[in-house]
């Protein structure tokens, strides 16, 4: 009751015991000051933890993107052969199985010095990169400073002070914020990988197509040639029948006019050589011009491989160009989740250390030091629900343009496929009429030495075999190149990959 009656009487006898009730007053405010701070840190927490709850932060596993159900391949190609497992019959080195060591020599060198594919691989440390940059975002940070500052004002003594600080600063990943960026970071990495892998297949699949071309072409000038030089022989004889008033004058210029158009052919042919030798160069990583492939024939260096399409689900998980989409999508995932988890408080602890003097000399004799624990609650902050909403949208368009991928490569495996089975078949009546033609033009020279026909007669049949020749050519070419296009399509020798896998992964 005393303290109570000093209180209200501050007049009687205070001046003795108000320094005693002030002591204890701040004895209390001491004693309870911890109490109170523990208790204000827990209100803080409660109301962090209830706008935890308040934020929808749900995230659902990760599923690949539903697409159309495509169970078999159709055609008869597809179902000539028991179907297997493609990854296990497609080797990495697939292009060998044409037998031709110089294409060999050729990818080879193409895999060294293709710029594309540099690119590609240069892409892939930058998705490196960026996961380490992304991690980062987890780790405290130091700064330090100096300063000096000097003044002088009128009828003041010159003064200069000195100070040196440093700070730490370290936002605490709680919630897992950062973690869901780099995970993000990990899928745009592996979907470059993918990036460097279909650029790999797809280099290897120009390199061998312009190489057949160039065979093709090689081939080709050597029988638009023969056919230049027996039309020239026709002339000549049709020149001499004309003389002789036996032929008219105006099938030699009809035969003229054919010299013409041949030579005009061969000219484009070379042109066309030289053009399709430029791209190779080119995808060598060699200036144009810069490198000449010696001549070759298509049909005797080149053999015809069988490929296995394998099953339509194996696609994929096996191409690059779906497998790279899908873990695109994985990436927009995550950072949808990353989105999310932003509606959540902030947390972040703050070291601060330092000394100021007016003498250098006394800098370092004596420090201050802080310490401060911060929490940032997004009360009202509508770019963080914009940010949900504009990943959340961004997540379909990458959905679709899975979707998209792997129906372009639906198509160009059946592509390939039809392709196949319609060249073979043109293959076989090819084959069939150039054997006939062959048989006639050997009967045709029988009959010439025995005088039953003329050489104008053996000149036509030859110059028929020759154009059936060149179709057959053709055909053999376009067999090849359709036989690299499947086995681009069916995604190379790379074996199959489980996105869904690398997100559970990732996910521990």
């Amino acid at each position: 009751m005393d303290g109570v009656h000093f209180l209200a009487n501050p007049g009687r006898g205070a001046s003795g015991q108000l320094p005693a009730l002030r002591s204890g007053a701040q004895a209390l405010h001491e004693a309870y000051w911890p109490l109170k701070s523990v208790l204000s840190a827990g209100t803080w927490g409660l109301c962090a933890a209830l706008l935890c709850a308040c934020a929808d932060i749900s995230m659902p596993a990760y599923q690949r993107p539903e697409t159309p159900i495509k169970s078999t391949w159709t055609g008869p190609e597809a179902t000539a052969e028991p179907v297997v497992s493609a990854s296990e019959t497609i080797a990495p080195d697939w292009w060998k199985e044409f037998r031709d060591p110089y294409l060999d020599g050729l990818v080879n060198k193409a895999i060294e010095g293709n710029f594309d594919v540099r690119i590609l691989a240069a892409r892939i440390k930058v998705a490196e990169a960026e996961i380490g940059a992304a991690r980062a975002g987890a780790l405290p940070t130091l700064d330090a400073g100096a300063g000096a500052s000097f003044e002088k004002s009128t009828g003041q003594n010159f003064s200069k002070q000195f100070n040196l600080g440093t700070q730490v600063n370290w936002d605490i990943d709680i919630w897992g914020k950062v973690e869901k960026g780099v995970q993000a970071q990990k899928a745009a990495y592996r979907a470059s990988e993918a990036d460097w892998r279909a650029g790999y297949l797809t280099l290897v699949s120009n390199v061998s197509t312009t190489y057949f071309q160039i065979l093709q072409l090689d081939e080709q000038l050597d029988q638009q040639q023969k056919t230049l030089d027996k039309n020239k022989q026709i002339l000549s004889t049709y020149d001499a029948m004309h003389k002789a008033g036996l032929l008219p004058n105006t099938r030699v210029l009809q035969q003229r006019a054919e010299i013409n158009k041949l030579t005009t052919d061969l000219l484009e042919l070379r042109r066309s050589r030289d053009l399709a030798g430029n791209a190779l160069a080119t995808l060598l990583g060699v200036p144009a011009g810069e490198f000449r492939m010696p001549t070759g024939h298509l049909q005797d260096k080149v053999q015809l491989p069988q490929v296995p399409p394998g099953l339509p689900s194996q696609l994929l998980k096996r191409r690059p160009d779906i497998v790279a989409a899908e873990f695109r999508v994985l990436e927009a995932y995550d950072l949808v989740g990353q989105a999310k988890l932003a509606q959540l408080p902030s947390i972040s602890l703050t070291g601060r250390g330092g000394s100021s003097s007016f003498a250098l000399t006394d800098l370092l004799k004596s420090f201050t030091v802080g310490f401060m624990p911060s929490i940032n609650i997004p009360l009202l902050d509508p770019s963080v629900k914009a940010r949900v909403k504009t990943s959340e949208a961004q997540t379909k368009v990458v959905e679709e343009q899975y979707r998209r991928t792997v129906m372009g490569a639906f198509e160009e495996v059946e592509n390939s496929l039809v392709n196949l089975d319609a060249h073979k078949k043109q293959r076989v009546e090819l084959q069939q009429q150039t054997d006939q033609l062959q048989v006639v033009a050997a009967q045709i020279q029988a009959q010439l030495k025995e005088g039953v026909v003329s050489q104008l007669e053996v000149f036509e049949t030859e110059r028929s075999l020759l154009a059936a020749q060149l179709a057959l050519l053709a055909n053999h070419q376009q067999l090849l190149s359709d036989t690299v296009t499947l086995y681009k399509a069916m995604g190379g020798g790379w074996g199959p990959v489980e996105v869904r896998n690398a997100a559970s992964e990732a996910g521990k």
